[in-house]
């Protein structure tokens, strides 16, 4: 997940982009239109490398092998300059930080110029005089058809352009006329020669409007139940976060897709079989009603089998981003977002319900009206019923559920597991939080594994300068029992006990005085 997971702000009721007939692309198109321009960009380079090496060679083929023909001439120039160019618009496309609209304007300019050094390029060597001239469709030409497909763009601006690339053949004859190098005879001639790829400029207004309606048709498919998808915020090996919005109530939300398909590797038995318990696991956390747990609004199946779960939109970032931002925590504010998290497990663990996937990265810090670090749990759209006797979808796909660096031992054995796995995972989270380093370092999952099955961590004071009150080193420990027998009992002990810890208090103050300073609302 990026640092803000599951941010706010809202989206607009028409999300912004490039489009057609008062209509507009949404952001994760436009991102694949932008990764497509960076793949043309490349292939564009290395066919300005071939294209100028196969001219020399051509041309030194059929004067009889004359070396002088290997010599560098203007044409590299051009060639040369247009490989700089295009490397320049792929490594621009693939930025991080990059603006998609932008890129694809990027792109039109990217068209004209390749159009420029083409029409230079081809009228820039002397012309045989009494050459006839006939009407041909150009390189140029076939350009402007390529880019109408790949990036999407308004109308007017396809035609704006286009108009302005195929112009650039005229331009090149009459350059070189003025240079000496071709005398064409009269000006018609210029038009008749290049009249086709003035069609094709028309051809290439309509394959850009079919193009961009046929992307609309694809965002308009994205609507989940009463929700459209915007931004994509998150992804992971299960599915992917998308920023959205209730149709009718316009309220601001999040949408987790998750395709069990993938999951079950081709098998359509197993697939059947997950999404069938995802369903049951996603009503079970519907019925949750911790403030700290985040709130399920909505979930349901597509006609191509993929689950989706809408949760609400949260504000901040989630807990093993904030380490990573600011390093270990003060005790006082690790008790206090600890003990959030034991409230919303409390009432899970009531229900019979096991998360099984507690670590940092679901637990999301952030402010929720106006109040301050503020906890969610996130991800219980996959918890476990300890009732539940039928394989789980890790099973089916040969693989325990859950991450290794916060796997309780009984649950890396695949052991049935109860609600002291999530003890186990906290007090992994607990020790991340106080020293910014995991219980265990490991090259590989088993690895990692193997020492939680094993190894005896090593006390959380010794990993970093920060004070660590000896009570919650040893409460810290307690949860990272290999036995479930000898750490606490229940989220509401370990709650109780971090309460009990005697160390510097964390507040609302300090805690909106935190926010204040490091993200402003």
């Amino acid at each position: 997940m990026a640092e803000t997971r599951l941010v706010a702000p809202p989206l607009p009721s028409t999300p912004s982009g490039v489009g057609t007939a008062g209509s507009r692309l949404p952001p994760e198109l436009l991102r694949d239109a932008c990764r497509r321009l960076g793949i043309m960009a490349l292939v564009g380079a290395a066919l300005w490398v071939v294209g100028d090496f196969l001219g020399h060679f051509a041309t030194w083929s059929m004067s009889g092998r004359d070396p002088r023909y290997w010599s560098l001439a203007g044409e590299d120039f051009f060639a040369g300059l247009s490989i700089v160019v295009s490397l320049g618009l792929y490594y621009y496309t693939r930025r991080h930080e990059r603006d998609p609209r932008f890129a694809l304007d990027l792109g039109l300019l990217y068209m004209v110029y390749t159009s420029v050094a083409l029409g230079l390029m081809i009228h820039w060597e002397k012309v045989p005089n009494g050459l006839h001239v006939f009407p041909v469709i150009s390189w140029i030409g076939a350009i402007i058809l390529i880019f109408a497909a790949i990036v999407p763009s308004t109308p007017g601006k396809t035609l704006a352009a286009g108009l302005f690339a195929v112009s650039m053949n005229p331009i090149g004859m009459v350059t070189a006329k003025a240079r000496g190098v071709w005398d064409y005879g009269s000006w018609e001639n210029v038009i008749v020669m290049h009249y086709p790829d003035y069609i094709l400029v028309g051809v290439a207004v309509v394959i850009s409007y079919v193009m961009t309606r046929l992307s609309l048709q694809v965002a308009k498919a994205k609507e989940m139940g009463s929700y459209k998808l915007g931004d994509l915020i998150g992804s992971g090996g299960m599915g992917e976060v998308y920023r959205a919005t209730h149709r009718m109530l316009a309220r601001p939300a999040a949408i987790k897709l998750l395709r069990p398909g993938v999951l079950a590797k081709g098998n359509e038995a197993a697939a059947q079989l997950a999404v069938k318990r995802f369903w049951r696991e996603a009503e079970a956390a519907a019925s949750l009603r911790s403030q700290h747990t985040v709130e399920l609004y909505d979930f349901g199946v597509t006609e191509d089998q993929t689950v989706y779960f809408v949760m609400e939109l949260l504000d901040g970032m989630d807990l093993e981003a904030l380490v990573r931002k600011t390093g270990p925590l003060p005790a006082g504010r690790v008790v206090y977002l600890l003990t959030q998290v034991c409230e919303s497990l409390e009432e899970a663990h009531s229900r019979g319900l096991v998360h099984r996937d507690i670590k940092p990265a679901n637990i999301h810090i952030g402010r929720m009206g106006l109040r301050h670090d503020y906890v969610k749990v996130l991800d219980f759209g996959l918890v476990k019923s300890v009732s539940t006797t039928e394989d789980t979808v890790g099973t089916m796909t040969g693989f325990t559920p859950g991450t290794p660096a916060y796997m309780a031992p009984e649950q890396a054995m695949g052991e049935k597991v109860d609600h002291r796995v999530d003890i186990y995972a906290l007090g992994c989270v607990a020790y991340f939080t106080l020293t910014g380093q995991k219980v265990f370092d490991a090259d590989t999952a088993l690895q990692m594994i193997n020492r939680h099955l094993n190894d005896i961590p090593v006390p959380p004071s010794q990993r970093t300068e920060l004070p660590i009150p000896q009570s919650l080193e040893k409460l810290v420990l307690s949860c990272l029992a290999k036995s479930p027998a000898e750490r606490p009992q229940s989220a509401a002990d370990l709650g109780k006990a971090l309460l009990a810890v005697e160390t510097e208090p964390w507040s609302e103050d300090k805690a909106r005085e935190w926010w204040a300073k490091h993200q402003p609302a």
